[in-house]
């Protein structure tokens, strides 16, 4: 379609066009195919415009430990009507036009500057049409294209072209991909700030545009996107990884299973493209909004948007005040310090956290609120409400983000203090996501820690069962509190262990052990069956893996791992189990590290081929052992010596469980993760030179020693030589 005539297609000539030819058969086979090719990624269903198909509503806010889903149980949403917009029809000419200009730049070798040129030059011929053909289904396919390839210049003067009609535009299925697309194409010009001036200016016409009416485009499916991608690009924030943050790694720093995302708010913060213009469009924004306050904090869409600015303000300690006051209903002006929340109505927060969209806006507000609006919303807002709040099926996600957030031991006492009692209710109410938020916010602010783990274990188990029942209790959390007769209940085999059960006992296993003495006997009663059971299970292994790297003495860790004698070469080719296997033989003596080899010597193949079988095969030395076990073994008692002479040098003085117990059982964990990654390092490029070589590691440095001692009486023999000769020359 080259041949079609680019520069005669760009620059033409109106009334040189015949404008009643229609298009060929050919060009409408090639159209529709194109067509096709761009919605690919694109749903044509009215279903994508609810909150799925923003893929957000858990990514600002976090993700939580239940599996409820508050968007299929409460669906009380506001939606704001929007003001009439009559699109008028494309003319035949202009629909003519931009279907040939995509067939000639679809998938045509172009150089650059000439694609750019073309793009910029077919992007003049929407002056003045820009709403109509953004938001028409085919054009606004090329549009994208155009917006893609264009100069920076004719990017700015379309989003300033658009400024009339943008909320129009960004509130529709068609337009709202075109603009986002316009907005994407920008942030890769942020990076020369010469471009800066330009780009802000372009962005000011815009924000005063949708300041005139926020509330429509903000309470829209397609519009909340929009506005939020804008949002982001103020801060320059890649929009991507700010839209596409999951919902599980919300969760994981909730439960300490992955360290807090500092380096993301400290990037944020330290990021300022346009920092005056996010400001000044989020505070103009809450004004134009000033009345309908009530509309933005029940609609999911708007709630988005909220969250969004409130991550973005994250540093920004008044703006912040002053925003989280205003969402919360406010009515004062100026706030005293320590009466931040004076004429807000605790009741009517209370009622509101019960809705879907604003339990989510609270969870983002509990997060980055500064301490001291944290400290009055807990005392004054939710204290002696907790419990009730536990128990709805969307406030409870606040009480989870209450405990997450929890800023001191003494706010935590005061959390304790209504919910350490009812962790049996709220088994049996299915929260369990609150009960692994307060036990994570224990371990977190070392408050509570034993009290939270004897209350978790009699609430599952007690009189005669105690401690035996309670790992599998646990492991099984919905299964068991979902019978009515909990006393006949049994291990229920095929059947999947719960997900927060098991974050719960990982949380637990990573205390230290005179806190937990309970668990272990219950873990280490486990029958062979049902640890072997475990092991395969994506959320057992975890717990069995947790046991095994925590700091448990070595005995109790063997004792688990004897259980699986027998079954080591299955597990090894299993997807779950293999992550267990390296655990045992880790936490192993030598005794049961040669077990474990032995049971995956005949399934070298196997392993081979599996996903983590290759990793297994060289960490454990398979090979190694098959041709040379006697080898095998005097490198294995090499590591454990060296281990034990480094450890005596470097370790804590409380280690000294060295000679007691075998290959680093009880000193592990005890020691800091960064001076044992090193550690480790230095004996492991000790020993790979001493397998070369095949003699033990001690043997090695042995020689080293001797070598160095006869290389000394060598020199010093030259040396004594050398002195008599010249004594010798002098007399």
């Amino acid at each position: 379609m080259v041949s079609v005539g680019l520069h005669a297609l760009v620059s033409r000539n109106h009334k040189g066009c015949d404008l009643t030819e229609q298009p060929t058969a050919w060009e409408n086979q090639t159209n529709n195919q194109w067509v096709r090719k761009r919605t690919m990624g694109r749903k044509t269903s009215k279903k994508h415009a609810g909150v799925n198909a923003d893929h957000t509503v858990e990514s600002v806010s976090g993700g939580n430990a239940d599996d409820n889903n508050r968007s299929h149980k409460d669906k009380k949403t506001t939606h704001v009507p929007q003001t009439s917009f009559l699109r008028k029809q494309i003319d035949p000419e202009t629909a003519k036009y931009f279907a040939e200009i995509a067939n000639a730049i679809e998938g045509t070798e172009i150089d650059p500057e000439e694609r750019s040129v073309i793009c910029g030059n077919a992007l003049e011929e929407t002056r003045g049409k820009e709403a109509e053909l953004a938001t028409d289904y085919i054009i606004s396919h090329t549009l994208q294209t155009l917006l893609e390839g264009c100069s920076l210049d004719h990017l700015c003067s379309f989003l300033q072209s658009c400024a009339k009609n943008f909320s129009h535009i960004a509130a529709d299925r068609s337009g709202s991909h075109v603009v986002e697309t316009a907005l994407k194409s920008l942030s890769f010009h942020l990076q020369d700030n010469e471009n800066h001036s330009l780009i802000e200016h372009a962005l000011k016409k815009i924000c005063k545009a949708i300041v005139v009416n926020p509330v429509d485009i903000m309470c829209n499916c397609h519009g909340s996107h929009v506005l939020r991608s804008l949002l982001c690009l103020f801060k320059g924030v890649p929009l991507e990884e700010f839209h596409s943050t999951k919902s599980s790694v919300g969760l994981a720093e909730r439960l300490n299973l992955k360290a807090p995302h500092a380096k993301d708010n400290v990037s944020l913060q330290s990021v300022q493209i346009f920092p005056s213009l996010l400001k000044k469009f989020v505070s103009e924004m809450l004004n134009a909004a000033s009345e309908d306050i009530s509309k933005l904090q029940m609609n999911q869409y708007s709630s988005l948007v909220l969250q969004t600015v409130l991550k973005l303000l994250a540093g920004n300690e008044q703006e912040l005040l002053h925003l989280i006051r205003v969402l919360l209903g406010s009515s004062a002006g100026n706030a005293n310090t320590g009466n931040l929340l004076e004429g807000i109505t605790i009741r009517n927060i209370l009622r509101l956290v019960e809705e879907t969209a604003y339990s989510h806006l609270m969870e983002a507000i509990l997060e980055f609120a500064p301490e001291t609006l944290y400290n009055e919303l807990l005392t004054k807002v939710f204290r002696k409400s907790l419990f009730r709040m536990s128990s709805h099926h969307c406030a409870n996600f606040v009480v989870q983000a209450l405990a997450s957030h929890a800023k001191s031991q003494d706010h935590m006492d005061l959390i304790w203090e209504e919910l350490g009692t009812k962790f049996r209710d709220l088994f049996e109410m299915g929260k369990s996501g609150v009960v692994v938020s307060v036990l994570a916010a224990t371990q977190r602010l070392h408050s509570h820690e034993h009290e939270c783990c004897q209350a978790i274990a009699a609430a599952v188990c007690t009189g005669d069962e105690f401690p035996k029942c309670i790992i599998p209790r646990i492991l099984f959390l919905e299964n068991f509190f979902s019978l009515r007769d909990k006393s006949n209940w049994s291990w229920p085999h095929g059947t999947k262990i719960h997900v927060v059960g098991s974050l719960i006992l990982q949380s637990i296993f990573r205390l230290p052990s005179e806190l937990i003495q309970v668990y272990v006997t219950s873990i280490t009663s486990l029958e062979e069956h049902h640890v072997l059971e475990a092991s395969k299970d994506p959320s057992g292994s975890r717990v069995i893996e947790s046991f095994l790297n925590s700091n448990i003495s070595g005995k109790q860790k063997r004792k688990l791992v004897a259980k699986l004698r027998g079954h080591f070469g299955e597990l090894s080719v299993h997807p779950f189990g293999s992550f267990t296997v390296e655990k045992c033989f880790t936490a192993s003596n030598l005794n049961l590290r040669e077990t474990i080899v032995s049971e995956m010597l005949p399934l070298q193949p196997e392993l081979s081929k599996s996903k983590q079988g290759p990793y297994l095969l060289r960490k454990l030395d398979i090979d190694g052992f098959a041709r040379q076990p006697d080898q095998w073994k005097s490198r294995q008692a090499s590591q454990q010596s060296a281990l034990k002479e480094f450890y005596a040098t470097f370790g804590p003085k409380e280690t000294k469980s060295f000679e007691k117990e075998s290959f680093l059982a009880d000193t592990v964990s005890k020691s800091k993760p960064g001076k044992l990654k090193d550690i480790r390092k230095e004996i492991e490029t000790t020993l790979a030179s001493a397998k070369t070589s095949n003699t033990p590691f001690l043997a090695h440095q042995v020689s080293k020693k001797v070598r160095r001692s006869k290389d000394e009486k060598k020199r010093h023999r030259k040396d004594g030589e050398s002195e008599s000769k010249r004594k010798k020359i002098k007399v």
